[in-house]
C-alpha cells in the first residue's frame, strides 16, 4: 500500500436507517483513507449494501452524517457522489452493451466540440485512463457486448477514473471472475491505491479479504462490531465476529461410518457440443464434487445431465433405468434438481412472493400436487431457516443467502433423488455457506446423491466424497475425499496427466 494521508478522505459518522419500520443500520461509523484498501465484511443482510447506497448517494440517510475531504456532504443522488469523486462498482454493471467503450465512460459527459461530440478527444481520453491502470488489451473503440465479464467490469472502474474518482467501492467484485482475471483485478486496485484512490472492498471471499485490505470492519445486523488492521485479525476470529459464533471448520465433518449405496445416476460415454465421452457413476448417499478451470465443461456438464443442453450421444441411467433427459421437466420427473448458477437469473422470479418462488417447479410439473407442497411450505423454510418477513415477502427484498435458501426450498419440495448443486454458495456469506453445506450432507445422509460443480477448490475438497476433475469438456481424473489442491489444479491444467489412462470414475474410493 502506498497511503498517502493517514487522515480520513471519507468518514461516515452516526448513519443509520430503517425500512418499512425495520432497523437494517444504527449508528455506524466508518472511515476510509487515501490509499488504503478497507474490506468491508459481514453476512448477507449485515448493512453492508445499504450503508454502500447511502455513501453513494443512491439512499438517504435517516441520521448521522457524512464527511468528505473535511466537509460534510449531502447526496441527493448517484451523480452528485460521483461529480464529486465518490463512485460505486456494484455487483450488476450500468453498461450499455451496445455502445462502445468509450461511449459508456463519458455516457452524458461526451466532450463537444463545435457543438458536436468530439469522438477522437472521447477515444484519447479513454485511452490515457486505461493505459494509467496498464490495460492494453481494451480498445476504447470496442462494443461492451463483445468484452468479457472481467474487461466490462475494467470498465467501469476507468468510468470511476473519469470523474477524477478519490473513493472507489467495489461490492463482490470477483463474483464472476476466473482465478487469472482476479489476479488481474489485484494489480489494478494495487494501482489504484499507489496514486492515493481509497479503495472500500466488499467480499465474502476471506481469501481476497486477507490478501488486499489494510483495515478490516466487520457488520453484524446493522451494526458495527468493530474495525482493525489486517494483521490483528485471523480469519477465524473474522468469521466468529461475522456470524456471532465460533465455527470449528468451514465445512460440516464428514459421517465417518457412511456407506455409499447403489449407483443412483450413471453416465456412459455422454456428450454433446460442450462435453464429450463423460463416464460416471454417482452413488446414493455420496457427494461428488466437479472442479476444472473456467471453461473446462462443468456446468455444461451438470446441464446436460439436466436437460438444459441435453445428451445428443451416450447413455443414462437413473437406479438402473436407462433415461432420455431431453427437456428440464424430463428432468424433474425423473427425479433430478438443479440448483443454478445464477439464481437471480434462473432460479428465482424476484418479483414474486417468497411462497410462490417455492412453489415454481410444483406448480409447473407437478401441478396437482400443490395443494400438498403450499402446507409444505412453511416447515421447509422453518428448516432451512430462511430470514424473511413472511411467505408474501418479494424474493428481490431478501439477502443473498435468504435467496439461495429459497431456491433450495423450491427443489426440496419435488423430493429429488439426485441434486445437482452449480456454483451453491456463489455470493453468499460465511454463515449462509455454512448452512447450505450442512444441507447437502443432510441430503447425503438421507440417501440422496449429491453432484456439486465449484470453482472454489476448498469447498470442492472439504465437502466431497469423490472429486472429478475436467479439462476441455472431458473428466480426465478422479481423487479422493481430501486431496492436495495442488493435484486438483494439476489434473486441471494438464500439468499432471494420469500415468493409467482414462480416469476411473465408477465410484472406487
Amino acid at each position: 500500500m502506498s497511503v498517502i494521508d493517514q487522515s480520513p478522505v471519507l468518514s461516515v459518522h452516526g448513519v443509520g436507517k430503517s425500512f418499512f419500520g425495520v432497523r437494517v443500520l444504527g449508528g455506524i461509523d466508518f472511515d476510509v483513507r487515501a490509499g488504503e484498501v478497507h474490506g468491508l465484511v459481514g453476512e448477507n443482510g449485515a448493512g453492508k449494501s445499504t450503508l454502500m447506497k447511502i455513501v453513494a448517494g443512491v439512499q438517504p440517510a435517516d441520521e448521522g452524517s457524512i464527511e468528505y475531504r473535511g466537509e460534510e456532504v449531502r447526496f441527493a443522488h448517484p451523480r452528485q457522489a460521483m461529480d464529486a469523486g465518490i463512485v460505486t462498482v456494484f455487483q450488476e454493471f450500468t453498461l450499455l452493451p451496445e455502445r462502445t467503450v468509450a461511449q459508456n465512460v463519458y455516457l452524458g459527459r461526451e466532450p463537444r466540440r463545435f457543438g458536436f461530440v468530439d469522438q477522437r478527444a472521447m477515444i484519447d481520453r479513454t485511452g490515457g485512463l486505461l493505459a494509467e491502470l496498464g490495460v492494453s488489451f481494451i480498445d476504447p473503440r470496442a462494443r461492451v457486448s463483445s468484452l468479457t465479464v472481467a474487461e466490462q467490469q475494467i470498465v467501469e472502474i476507468v468510468k470511476a477514473l473519469s470523474f477524477d474518482a478519490r473513493v472507489i467501492s467495489m461490492d463482490e467484485p470477483t463474483a464472476a471472475l476466473s482465478d487469472r482475471e482476479v489476479e488481474l483485478l489485484y494489480a489494478i486496485i494495487h494501482r489504484l491505491t499507489a496514486r492515493g484512490v481509497a479503495v472500500i472492498y466488499v467480499s465474502h471471499r476471506l481469501k481476497e479479504i486477507f490478501d488486499l485490505c489494510d483495515r478490516i470492519t466487520i457488520l453484524k445486523d446493522g451494526a458495527r462490531i468493530s474495525t482493525d488492521d489486517r494483521g490483528a485479525l485471523t480469519a477465524d476470529e473474522l468469521v466468529r465476529r461475522m456470524v456471532g459464533r465460533p465455527i470449528r471448520s468451514y465445512f460440516p465433518e464428514r459421517p465417518e461410518d457412511s456407506t455409499p449405496g447403489e449407483p443412483r445416476l450413471e453416465l456412459a460415454g455422454c456428450g454433446n457440443d460442450f462435453v464429450d465421452g463423460v463416464s460416471l457413476s454417482l452413488r446414493a448417499g455420496e457427494i461428488v464434487g466437479i472442479a476444472g478451470l473456467q471453461g473446462s465443461g462443468r456446468t455444461e456438464l451438470v446441464e446436460g445431465v439436466f436437460g438444459v443442453q441435453a445428451f445428443t450421444r451416450g447413455t443414462m441411467r437413473i437406479d438402473g433405468a436407462t433415461v432420455r433427459v431431453r427437456t428440464s421437466r424430463a428432468a424433474v420427473r425423473s427425479g433430478l434438481a438443479l440448483v443454478s448458477e445464477d439464481r437471480k437469473a434462473q432460479g428465482l422470479a424476484l418479483g414474486q412472493s417468497v411462497l410462490d418462488n417455492a412453489l415454481l417447479v410444483i406448480r409447473g410439473v407437478f401441478a396437482g400436487r400443490t395443494g400438498a407442497a403450499r402446507r409444505k411450505v412453511p416447515g421447509i423454510l422453518s428448516s432451512l431457516e430462511v430470514s424473511s418477513r413472511g411467505v408474501d415477502q418479494e424474493a428481490r427484498y431478501l439477502s443473498g443467502g435468504n435467496q439461495q435458501k429459497v431456491v433450495l426450498a423450491k427443489w426440496l419440495l419435488t423430493e429429488p433423488s439426485i441434486v445437482l448443486f452449480d456454483e451453491p454458495t456463489r455470493g453468499i456469506d460465511v454463515g449462509a455457506k455454512y448452512a447450505v453445506y450442512e444441507l447437502m450432507r443432510a441430503l447425503a445422509a438421507e440417501g440422496r446423491s449429491v453432484l456439486m460443480v465449484s470453482i472454489e477448490l476448498p469447498e470442492v475438497i472439504g465437502m466431497s466424497d469423490r472429486i472429478l476433475v475436467m479439462r476441455d469438456g472431458e473428466l480426465v481424473a478422479e481423487l479422493p475425499a481430501g486431496s492436495a489442491e495442488h493435484d486438483v489444479l494439476a489434473a486441471a491444467t494438464g500439468a499432471d496427466r494420469p500415468q493409467s489412462g482414462a480416469p476411473n470414475t465408477g465410484g472406487a474410493r
